[in-house]
């Protein structure tokens, strides 16, 4: 193991947009705007696609898998063109519904993604009277833990496919209601890991890849260590916080000074898994509750390994999402985003998993 890593260390109905993805890529406004993807496209309107959610049983027990059914139908007269990682396509691999217990909201522990931006291959598309129909699991990505009488809802936004001033609207299913036994959370399958000091692999790492996770946890572990420095010293308004913390505050100072100091910890101490088994089109995603382990796909290993969007910065992106870490999550994606939320919402930066990497990885470099 190197000395330096260990020492010094709204299922959104989208055509295109602003609103993309789960954590995208900065610096491409054409594909942020969604242009290049779909052009001659429709604005999607609410009335233009139903949603129904349906639940073959009305009790669960704890022992049977908690399904429901989510249907789409195109009820215009013209073809749509949806985002698939926000609709059920390919499962839940965002919060698509509201789930609520005793009126509380429950949690979502699913997968948080860090995604390339949008391109063509990502939409799918509803010819007029066309429908998709799945089926997922909700004890997959939902704390399903507490016994009681659940309600399911579907509720996203609709925007037109540049993101321009598009009309906001809201695309809502039919509340569904369903008694839940409690179970005990569903924790993905995997292989017994290969370990190399306090790193761990799985996934069937190849020799290549583990030279390159033990790089990038490098890379990491001294983004981590520069970020918690520089925010060890005087609290003021600086450029960097800044830019992708918003206007300063001894408080604000203070979040962003205790979550990189977790984050360092993290890297510095922890034992970290990497696992190499997914194939997705994604750079990397992590199970929040489920410490340290850091599942990287396809894109992780063609970004550069500093820098925006880097492998070092995606490593600090996935483990500010860990509960024990920062908490974060995915309010907006990609640098323009992140720059505009620090200015809009200083709050939501804070807990934003792209703000930190930018801040982290500081390019261009800000003092």
């Amino acid at each position: 193991m190197s000395k330096n890593l260990r020492g010094n260390f709204k299922w959104m109905a989208v055509v295109g947009a602003s609103l993309l993805g789960a954590c995208g890529v900065p610096g491409d406004e054409t594909a942020a705007n969604g242009e290049g993807l779909a052009q001659g496209a429709q604005e999607l309107a609410a009335r233009d696609v139903s949603v129904r959610l349906s639940s073959e049983k009305a009790t669960f027990g704890a022992g049977e898998t908690a399904r429901v059914t989510l249907t789409l139908t195109n009820d215009s007269r013209h073809a749509v063109k949806l985002l698939k990682w926000y609709t059920p396509a390919e499962g839940l691999e965002e919060p698509l519904l509201q789930v609520k217990l005793n009126g509380e909201d429950v949690a979502f522990t699913g997968p948080h993604y860090k995604r390339p931006a949008a391109s063509e291959k990502d939409f799918l598309t509803l010819a007029p009277g066309e429908s998709l129909s799945r089926t997922v699991d909700l004890g997959e990505v939902y704390d399903l833990s507490r016994t009681g009488s659940y309600s399911l809802s579907f509720e996203v936004a609709t925007a037109k496919l540049h993101g321009n001033s598009a009309k906001a609207g809201l695309l809502k299913s039919n509340d569904v209601t369903v008694w839940i036994e409690g179970r005990a959370a569903a924790r993905p399958a995997g292989e017994t890991p290969t370990s190399l000091g306090a790193i761990s692999f799985s996934g069937r790492c190849s020799s290549t890849q583990m030279t390159t996770i033990m790089d990038a946890l490098n890379a990491a572990s001294a983004m981590a260590n520069d970020s918690s420095s520089y925010l060890n010293g005087t609290p003021s308004g600086t450029p960097r916080y800044t830019t992708w913390f918003g206007a300063f505050s001894s408080s604000g100072w203070t979040t962003a000074k205790t979550h990189f100091a977790a984050i360092k910890d993290a890297f510095d101490t922890k034992p970290i898994t990497v696992d190499c088994g997914c194939k997705k089109s994604y750079y990397a995603y992590v199970y929040p509750n489920q410490p340290y382990t850091i599942y990287v796909c396809n894109a992780f290993w063609s970004a550069p390994m500093t820098g925006t969007d880097s492998k070092g910065g995606t490593l600090i992106h996935e483990m500010s999402h860990f509960t024990v870490v920062a908490g974060t999550d995915d309010y907006v994606y990609g640098q323009s985003g992140a720059k505009s939320l620090a200015i809009s919402n200083p709050t939501n930066a804070l807990g934003n998993a792209d703000n930190h990497e930018y801040f982290a990885e500081n390019t261009p470099f800000l003092q």
